[in-house]
């Protein structure tokens, strides 16, 4: 049993990479359509290209992540690291130098592949970090729990605060504001990196004389079946997740017609997300954590797509689909992440190889993906249905934020749950597996 205080210093790090990765997802797309004044067709574009390098970076980190060795484990001394880098980047990413319109485009492209880059080289050493904590299959769910729960109090601060403070620091001046509040931010951010970092222990090590290329590590990855099904799965929920959350303001704004209430909703949101992912652990004890998940996936899709129906003047209706939305949805979360560390256990029991951090951050990298996609068709969404920045809406522009705003995610959902239809590693067979492992003798292939 992991100690509570572990459980907590570990998901401080995630209350560290949320601050950016929920800035990310609210409040970019925004910030430079609105404030650095870039399209958002080219905002979109610029979000995916991005990820195509990590398709080379994120399994090469993983890859050097589980070949690193220090007398601080594998993947702790990149918290060490990498905290002061990530804050520094994540500062010039929200900053808006005096450019011409192909300079702001360059500039934005230049910090937020660099912001994407460090957050590769920390985020997958970190989630790589709570698949070597134990080998419990119900602490892994804790431990995913406590995380989550501290990742969205990390998020709570990023809905709660910033607009607040770039009235705050800006004075009037929304770019030095959102300038200021990203350095607070960032400053505590790094202090969390350090703390996750002090106050967590690695246990779990790959077999002795274990000696692979990064080359077998992939083909052994390739064999990992169950390993597929969730990185689609990510690929598809996140995809939808994240059109959702950026278009969360253009809803606010434009569709309640309440600019003042932005903040309010989000919030409201992201404390249906803390609650949701504190309600997964005593889910995972009482339903097979695969059902749950199928089915929380269900319950999602149709609770996106009621807010379809929902009028423009039905505000507290409109809030109360919201926070269901993200309470159900987020109660998923620490059960998809624990899955990955089950993941890591078949895919040793299958092939001999035990590549933690391969098998996190190629996942990860899925997740990245999603991210990217539903930021740029986002984007794509708003050019196709003709929005012009900080002006009145048509009715046709309105109509296809909500569209976009509630069936495109609903869909996404759906797709999640008939994709985990296949996914076969309940609490039952990782026991088994993991007895096989320690004893395979007899085992059945």
């Amino acid at each position: 049993m992991l100690s509570i205080r572990e459980k907590i210093a570990y998901g401080l790090g995630d209350t560290a990479s949320n601050i950016v990765f929920q800035t990310v997802m609210l409040f970019l797309t925004y910030f430079y359509t609105d404030i650095f004044g870039i399209s958002p067709a080219v905002v979109g574009t610029m979000f995916l290209v991005v990820r195509i390098f990590d398709a080379v970076t994120d399994p090469l980190m993983g890859g050097v992540a589980d070949r690193t060795e220090t007398r601080w484990g594998k993947f702790r001394p990149y918290l060490l690291w990498l905290a002061l880098p990530f804050g520094l980047i994540s500062v010039m990413a929200f900053t808006t130098p005096e450019l011409s319109d192909r300079g702001k485009v360059v500039y934005a492209f230049v910090t937020y592949s660099l912001l994407m880059l460090v957050y590769t080289a920390i985020n997958i050493p970190y989630s790589a970090l709570g698949g070597v904590l134990t080998v419990d299959a119900g602490e892994r769910v804790s431990v995913q729990s406590y995380r989550f729960v501290f990742a969205m109090l990390g998020g709570l601060l990023v809905t709660a605060c910033t607009l607040p403070l770039v009235d705050y620091f800006g004075q009037g001046d929304r770019a030095l504001g959102y300038q200021r509040t990203i350095m607070a931010m960032s400053a505590l951010g790094v202090i969390m990196f350090l703390v996750c970092f002090a106050g967590t222990r690695e246990r779990l090590t790959p077999p002795p004389r274990q000696h692979t290329s990064i080359r077998a590590d992939l083909a052994s990855l390739w064999q990992n079946d169950q390993w597929r099904l969730l990185c689609v799965a990510a690929l598809v929920l996140l995809t939808g997740m994240v059109i959702r959350s950026t278009l969360a303001i253009y809803y606010v704004k434009y569709c309640l017609l309440r600019e003042d209430l932005v903040t309010a909703f989000v919030t409201l949101g992201m404390v249906g997300n803390i609650i949701g992912c504190a309600l997964a652990q005593p889910l995972a004890t009482r339903v097979c954590k695969v059902k749950a998940y199928i089915g929380l996936q269900l319950i999602a899709a149709t609770i996106c797509a009621l807010g379809y129906f929902v009028d423009g003047d039905q505000l507290v209706l409109a809030f109360a689909l919201y926070f269901i939305w993200c309470l159900f949805l987020q109660m998923a979360t620490p059960l998809l992440w624990a899955k990955m560390a089950d993941t890591v256990d078949y895919g040793h029991w299958k092939t001999g190889i035990r590549i933690t951090a391969m098998v996190y951050s190629s996942v990860v990298f899925f997740i990245k993906l999603g991210l990217a996609m539903g930021g740029a068709i986002a984007g794509w969404l708003l050019a196709y249905y003709g929005y012009q920045a900080d002006v009145a809406q048509t009715a046709a522009t309105r109509e296809g934020i909500l569209l976009s705003f509630t069936l495109w995610p609903a869909l996404a959902s759906l797709l999640v749950a008939v994709i985990m239809k296949n996914y076969k590693l309940d609490s039952e067979r990782v026991g088994q597996l993991q007895l096989e492992i320690k004893s395979p003798v007899n085992r059945a292939v």
